[in-house]
């Protein structure tokens, strides 16, 4: 008795349709899995087995193989729990029909039948819809995740009895899309409560304007932190093809909480200088997205970015030119987005008070090299705009006056991004920090005079031909915050001097 159920793989943020083929022969009782799994999925024979009998049903006592098809793509996860016992129950002749082919299923059984909760939802969902699937059979939990996707029926199952009687009697259910989910960190605070560091938060809202890359350098306790934290909320909230992005990476991740629908702010990463290169770029025997693809379309920050592993750092070059992260296997090559701001902060020198007017710096000058040494000449070029923070004086930390909300910054930087908007036919292009060659010589063209100051700039600092086309995006962006058409002359200088 032979029969067939339709699941789904996924590598990356794309799903793999895959067929589950299951016989049942006389010969010793035993279930055998085929068609390259991995750990997890091996496992799951008695999780099938138990969940099986636990919701009333019995087992089949004969030789059962199971093939999970195409047989060169590597299965993983637990996802394959619930298609793999329909499989076994429908060739036992428990659902009506062997061969469902017309709806995706996907579930982790749980030992008392229950269907618990999985991953990588809405990139099975997309999935389905674009292959022309009837339906998607999933657990309960991530059902406002898939509602996301229009166009499909939607059969939610809590247990696997009810699994069994949705493929036996069909009939689909009607799902709105859950809540809007904030997965950003509580408590980012508002622009108001910073003193000061004019320099600072203007060039935080030239990045977040135009998606540039920002350095902070300064002493400890200067407010770098505080400033970076704070820049996640200027910015304009997520469009929804880039939601769905944002949304499918968290989704592959397991960080999108049951019953969310769509991410509706953008992404905030922090993660800790002791981060290793796989947990920060992504990876694994089954490519999952690390941090700088959880901060796709948000910012990441990077405190004390020297004290990170050069490893590490150097994976962020790619990303930071192309916006994504490819990670290689021998079957293929997973391809996570992953356009983000990048923030980062470190002190001037490794006692941090270097040029600090209060406190004397007690670094030798091999010292003071070597610790900027650990930002590497190729990562420093693909950074747009390099700040010095300084300390602030006790009165100003104790002025009563508040400074510029984060709400009125957030005005600004979305009619930047508006204009950025209207220039490019290329919806992919979203601001001037994505601009192609081509398209920046169209939108940035600079009169004689303000040619030759950005000539001589090049000629006096050695930049690169990568750092002369990013103070020309810089400069675009400045000169769309001030609601400019062209580049002038000042637009070019304030960018200029953000090169360090």
């Amino acid at each position: 008795m032979l029969a067939r159920i339709r699941s789904a793989a996924v590598f990356g943020i794309d799903a793999t349709p895959v067929t589950i083929e299951v016989d049942i022969s006389f010969g010793l009782p035993g279930l055998t899995i085929v068609g390259l799994p991995d750990a997890s999925v091996r496992e799951s024979r008695d999780r099938i087995r138990s969940a099986v009998r636990n919701s009333g049903f019995d087992f089949p006592k004969h030789r059962i193989i199971v093939n999970l098809a195409p047989a060169d793509v590597r299965k993983a996860g637990t996802s394959f729990d619930l298609p793999i016992a329909l499989g076994v129950l429908a060739a036992a002749g428990v659902i009506e029909r062997r061969s469902v082919d017309d709806v995706l299923i996907l579930g982790e059984l749980s030992l008392d039948g229950g269907i618990l909760p999985t991953r990588g939802v809405l990139p099975i969902a997309a999935s389905a819809r674009k292959r022309r699937f009837r339906g998607l059979l999933l657990p309960t939990s991530n059902s406002q995740e898939a509602a996301v996707v229009e166009g499909l029926e939607f059969h939610p199952v809590a247990s696997l009895s009810e699994a069994v009687q949705a493929l036996n009697d069909p009939r689909p259910v009607r799902l709105d899309p859950g809540q809007p989910c904030d997965l950003a960190e509580a408590g980012l605070g508002d622009f108001s409560e910073v003193r000061g560091q004019v320099a600072a938060r203007r060039a935080l809202e030239i990045a977040a304007a135009g998606g540039h890359n920002v350095l902070l350098s300064g002493p400890p306790g200067s407010g770098k932190t505080m400033m970076a934290r704070r820049t996640a909320g200027i910015l304009p909230a997520l469009e929804f093809d880039e939601a769905l992005e944002v949304t499918a990476i968290h989704s592959v991740a397991g960080l999108l909480p049951a019953g969310m629908g769509l991410l509706r702010t953008r992404p905030f990463r922090a993660p800790h200088h002791t981060v290793s290169d796989v947990a920060l770029a992504g990876g694994g025997s089954s490519p999952r997205p690390g941090e700088i693809s959880l901060a796709h379309n948000g910012v990441l920050f990077l405190d004390e970015m020297p004290e990170f592993s050069r490893h590490a750092l150097e994976v962020l070059r790619q990303p930071l030119e192309e916006g994504v992260v490819r990670i290689a296997r021998a079957q293929r090559t997973a391809v996570f987005p992953s356009r983000f701001v990048l923030i980062g902060a470190m002190n001037p020198c490794p006692c941090g008070f270097l040029g600090d007017p209060r406190r004397q710096c007690r670094c030798t000058p091999t010292q003071i090299d070597r610790y900027a040494a650990r930002l590497s000449g190729p990562l420093r070029d693909r950074i747009d705009l390099t700040v010095p923070v300084t300390a602030l004086p006790p009165r100003e930390l104790t002025a009563t006056d508040d400074g510029e909300a984060t709400a009125q910054i957030r005005l600004r930087v979305v009619a930047a991004r508006e204009m950025q908007k209207a220039r490019q036919p290329d919806t992919r292009v979203l601001t001037n920090a994505r601009l192609g060659p081509r398209a920046l010589r169209s939108v940035c063209r600079l009169d004689a005079r303000t040619e030759r100051l950005l000539h001589d700039a090049a000629e006096k600092l050695g930049l690169t031909a990568r750092a002369f086309d990013r103070i020309r995006r810089v400069s675009r962006t400045i000169a769309d915050l001030g609601e400019s058409e062209t580049v002038a002359y000042e637009h070019v200088a304030e960018a200029i001097q953000y090169r360090g």
